[in-house]
């Protein structure tokens, strides 16, 4: 433990009083009437969204909300890392390291990390407690920005375990979506004699990009079939309307960077467009608890820097490169409006999933917007592990 460091986040007002002038001062866009959100997050949202941030939120309730949970940072391999530790009073409760994704933080776990490390206080069974660890990604958030090149996910799952090698964890879980279900998966190939079960709210790869051919389809059960097409027509949807985001981080982040990093209602425009695209609608994310994952990023000056992932990844040696297979037990939970539809006989390829779970509602953000879905998903899978 001598390698971490107490963290307490307290923010200069200095740096408040700089936010509100730069959002009294914003100089709107034009936009063609009619086309809602064909080409982007609406005028009427953002005038709403800034006017909100602006008059009605509180920064100084959210930050004493995240000094309650015990925060630490720690340098591995010459990244500052950022994360808090949720020690759970059940002695017995399973390590758990849950990661987020972009455009999140560590503030996507606040309506989870209570039930999931004291379930006896609400309502659950003590046995199914945890200890959670929640980093922040090197480069997003309190973990940035980076200061050199080459912080891709494989390299993140790394730096990961040995985190938890520090936290004195010989065995734990882990659980992701988005980018932190590529983390979660990972650290499960890298250390399978460590990590005893991977659960993911987002199976990396496990839908379709290609149109289905005669003879996969011929091998696959109705059911099957049927959703193999849908999880095309998605995907479809996604690579002519949804990608354009993705294809500018792996490619000019350094350039996307300067409006993000000197324009509050840029960087909110950026990261609102996809809390609200991504997610259910019959589920919204509480506008409170986005806008604090958005001061994350504003406040630590980490657009770019966790835009780099997406470069990283995309210039990696091994882009491009088949998938190595993870015998690491993995279940995943399913939610509908996810952005891809993930399909079984595709994660058979590079996943050893002994849990699979589909949900009627809920979207990428599940710990924000079904976080009773996901806390009984994970307690159900890590209770069937324990049971054998």
């Amino acid at each position: 433990m001598d390698d971490l460091d107490e963290f307490r986040l307290d923010v200069a007002q200095g740096e408040l009083d700089d936010l509100r002038e730069r959002l009294e001062r914003v100089r709107w866009p034009d936009e063609l009437p009619g086309v809602e959100w064909a080409y982007g997050i609406p005028l009427g949202e953002m005038r709403e969204l800034v006017r909100y941030w602006r008059e009605e939120y509180d920064w100084r309730a959210a930050e004493a909300r995240l000094g309650e949970w015990p925060q630490w940072t720690t340098v591995i391999d010459g990244a500052r890392v950022h994360f808090a530790h949720i020690r759970s009073p059940e002695p017995d409760a399973v390590p758990l390291l849950m990661t987020h994704g972009w455009p999140g933080s560590f503030v996507e776990f606040q309506k989870v990390a209570g039930p999931l490390t004291d379930p006896r206080a609400h309502g659950g069974d003590p046995a199914d407690a945890f200890h959670l660890v929640l980093p922040h990604i090197p480069g997003f958030g309190l973990s940035g920005p980076t200061t050199e090149a080459g912080w891709e996910f494989k390299r993140v799952a790394r730096a990961f375990g040995t985190l938890m090698e520090r936290l004195g964890y010989a065995e734990y879980g882990v659980q992701g979506g988005d980018w932190g279900a590529a983390i979660s998966r990972e650290l499960g190939r890298l250390r399978p004699q460590n990590v005893v079960g991977v659960h993911l709210n987002l199976l990396p790869g496990g839908g379709a990009t290609a149109e289905p051919g005669e003879e996969e389809l011929a091998a696959l059960s109705p059911e099957e079939r049927e959703r193999t097409w849908a999880s095309w027509e998605r995907y479809r949807v996604w690579a002519r309307e949804r990608q354009g985001y993705a294809d500018i981080q792996a490619t000019r982040p350094q350039t996307l960077a300067y409006g993000l990093n000197d324009s509050p209602v840029g960087l909110l425009a950026w990261i609102g467009e996809k809390f609200a695209e991504w997610s259910d609608p019959r589920c919204p994310i509480d506008r409170d608890q986005m806008l604090t994952n958005v001061m994350l990023y504003w406040l630590t000056g980490t657009a770019g820097s966790a835009a780099r992932i997406y470069y990283e990844r995309a210039h990696a040696a091994y882009a491009g490169q088949p998938v190595e297979v993870s015998r690491t037990p993995t279940a995943l939970a399913d939610f509908p409006r996810d952005n891809f539809v993930p399909l079984r006989h595709v994660a058979a390829r590079t996943d050893s999933v002994v849990r699979w779970t589909s949900y009627d509602r809920g979207g990428h953000f599940a710990a924000m917007e079904v976080p009773e879905l996901l806390v009984g998903d994970v307690r159900a899978f890590f209770r069937e592990l324990r049971m054998g």
